[in-house]
């Protein structure tokens, strides 16, 4: 008998053929694209899609952090199976992918598979098309109070305190964290006792390595820098192409803020526990860089 009372089936199992497989893909996409023509399908208040991310951009990311940059994922323990944590991670690369892979490999490496919440600058969400994704793959803008509502919620937040000082710093300066602004991602975790969990990314600073920054068109275009590659702008729309580096991320034990929460408007206590976030981001960087000697190596 088999596990539902039923009698086994007669004969030999027959295994999927490939056309089968096929089959099913068109018509799991003639079903995805029949819901999204007839408003079947739900977003939240922040206008968050979890059905176009899961099906669209999630399978995107994922050949690049597991083909393109071969990552290597650990520490995945420490992210909380349920109810809010902040997720606090470096930033770096020329343009903000590392967010964007951090959301993908926290999504399928989660034994949950929950979503990651993400914080992006004001000028995110003041551009016509990349507004619109960053909204429908979760993003919304990085202020207090919106990170609180989530985090009241029990979502996991994900917040790149450095903003564009990392992303847009030069090569030479590759892995030295920059200053973590006012800290308002520590007082949104103490106002709400949520856990924060530190991440190290690894392998975002080679796929785009910021020789120089042109201050001048960046001011006339309204960016808060231009930069200038190996491959941009010489090569044009190829040289938008990250190159293949070797990425770790290392989610790092969460660091309790439940007994201070009666310290979120303290900026000691809340300086200190960005410091303390910032030097574990720091020291584990250091130490996934001694793993990883060649930065495109297997």
């Amino acid at each position: 008998m088999t596990d539902d009372g039923n009698p086994p089936p007669i004969g030999p199992v027959v295994a999927d053929q490939p056309g089968d497989v096929w089959d099913r893909r068109v018509a799991s996409a003639l079903a995805f694209l029949r819901r999204r023509l007839s408003g079947d399908y739900e977003i939240d208040e922040f206008g968050f899609d979890p059905e176009m991310t899961e099906k669209v951009f999630h399978p995107i990311l994922r050949q690049l952090y597991r083909d393109w940059f071969r990552t290597e994922i650990t520490g995945v323990e420490h992210l909380p199976a349920e109810g809010a944590g902040l997720v606090v991670g470096n930033h770096s690369g020329a343009i903000a992918l590392d967010a964007l892979i951090l959301s993908a490999v926290l999504h399928d490496e989660h034994p949950a598979h929950r979503y990651l919440r993400l914080l992006g600058a004001d000028l995110v969400f003041r551009l016509p098309v990349v507004s619109e994704l960053a909204r429908k793959t979760g993003g919304t803008m990085a202020c207090t109070p919106d990170a609180e509502r989530l985090l009241r919620r029990g979502d996991l937040v994900g917040v790149f305190p450095e903003g564009f000082k990392g992303v847009g710093k030069l090569y030479a300066d590759r892995y030295k964290l920059q200053r973590f602004g006012r800290g308002g991602f520590v007082s949104a975790a103490l106002r709400t006792g949520t856990p924060i969990i530190p991440v190290a990314i690894v392998g975002a600073e080679e796929i785009y390595p910021m020789l120089a920054d042109i201050k001048p068109l960046a001011r006339l275009l309204k960016l808060p820098y231009f930069p200038v590659t190996p491959t941009f702008p010489w090569l044009g729309p190829l040289g938008m192409v990250p190159l293949p580096s070797k990425w770790l991320i290392e989610f790092c034990p969460p660091i309790p803020t439940v007994d201070l929460m009666d310290s979120a408007d303290d900026p000691m206590v809340v300086f200190n526990l960005a410091d303390q976030v910032r030097e574990t981001i720091q020291q584990t960087l250091h130490r996934l860089l001694e793993r990883r000697p060649d930065a495109f190596g297997p």
